[in-house]
């Protein structure tokens, strides 16, 4: 069911106006079944371990978003970010209008660290926000298009059955976009690549490396891959070997993207200050709204191009991303990653983001959107 307010509430919030106050940040810890779980170079996800963050306030209004924990990347794990959550972060957002989101950003800014549960958090606002207007939080944020192009994520697996696996997409979802994941020796690689290649001739591809190569893998790999026809090569190697990005940027006639690079505003700067990256990957998993959309205007004025990505969230992640990606120009003509929530074999959300010849429509809905089954939300929930 949605969280919308009883009658008493709906009153209640006619008469605040304005004067809506959140009241507490909570983080439940969720454990969903994969059907197809994800693998890639810089590790594997047996189960979606997520957090959902729910941000209630005084009118019966509750925000709601969902946090992907990444060890290996941003070092946070489901019980920090639930800890996060429920702990300094409530603390530090208690009493604050919602509306106020540059307030609520400063707030959550205190809190060093914690980047996945302090963009989940800016998420469940934005989404409060949008119900607390009755707008959707895409048409808030700038609402340029009604729907954006998918792209599909291809993890590890042996090179017919990942070229398998973008057949199925295309022909169930008409997806002809797709992400490959890449970063093991450059030989399986490039047989993985061109297997999709020679089933979808016409796909548009890109790879991602995760940081798995050494240098001499991804020159070998790179060559090869670009001679088939992918369009960008994200994060090929160890970030900290600046040197070594640098070289593969200016040997490769397609951009290096940057990823776990640029996990927020200031890597960003950094690492179009350094030159290599000469594309970047938005998540608002990890940035939020707030900090996103200052990512892409970062972008815009270096003439960088934009791939708003996927941490494999779930539904409710994925209804962040078809919104934001949606709302700007120099996003919405290029295919965001929506599709992989698809890979779990149950969610927690009533009805999924729908894509249909390959695109997302924007849901019209308040806020987010999001509509929570709450008995699958008993179901999957570790806390209880």
């Amino acid at each position: 069911m949605r969280w919308d307010p009883d009658p008493a509430a709906a009153a209640a919030l006619e008469t605040l106006g304005d004067t809506v106050r959140i009241t507490v940040v909570e983080g439940i810890p969720i454990a969903l079944p994969y059907r197809r779980a994800p693998k890639f170079a810089s590790g594997s996800v047996g189960s979606a371990d997520n957090v959902l963050v729910r941000v209630h306030t005084d009118a019966g209004l509750v925000g709601q978003a969902e946090a992907q924990p990444r060890p290996y990347t941003y070092g946070e794990s489901q019980t920090s970010i639930v800890e996060a959550v429920s702990g300094q972060l409530s603390e530090a957002l208690a009493g604050v209008d919602p509306l106020r989101v540059e307030l609520v950003a400063q707030c959550c800014a205190g809190v060093a660290g914690n980047r996945v549960a302090r963009g989940a958090v800016d998420l469940a606002v934005w989404d409060l926000v949008g119900q607390v207007l009755g707008c959707p939080c895409h048409t808030l944020l700038g609402g340029f298009a009604d729907d954006v192009a998918a792209a599909h994520m291809v993890s590890f697996a042996d090179p017919a059955a990942m070229a398998d696996e973008a057949v199925s997409v295309n022909d169930e979802l008409g997806v002809n976009t797709f992400k490959v994941k890449v970063g093991r020796a450059p030989a399986l690689d490039v047989a993985a690549v061109r297997a999709i290649r020679d089933a979808l001739p016409d796909a548009d591809l890109y790879v991602d490396a995760n940081r798995g190569w050494s240098y001499e893998d991804a020159v070998r790999a790179g060559d090869q891959l670009a001679e088939l026809g992918v369009r960008a090569i994200e994060e090929p190697i160890a970030v900290e070997d600046r040197a070594g990005r640098m070289r593969l940027a200016d040997r490769w006639t397609v951009p290096l993207v940057g990823d776990e690079s640029c996990i927020s505003l200031a890597h960003v700067e950094s690492a179009l200050e350094e030159g290599a990256v000469r594309m970047v990957s938005v998540k608002t998993a990890r940035t939020g709204f707030t900090e996103s959309r200052r990512i892409v205007d970062l972008c815009l004025a270096r003439h960088v191009s934009i791939v708003v990505g996927s941490q494999y969230e779930g539904a409710i992640g994925a209804s962040a991303t078809v919104a934001f990606a949606a709302a700007f120009a120099a996003t919405a003509g290029h295919p965001a990653e929506i599709t992989n929530f698809l890979d779990l074999a149950d969610d927690l959300v009533v009805t999924a983001p729908e894509i249909r010849d390959g695109r997302v429509l924007v849901p019209a809905a308040p806020g987010l959107g999001i509509d929570i089954d709450e008995d699958r939300l008993a179901r999957y929930r570790l806390d209880r």
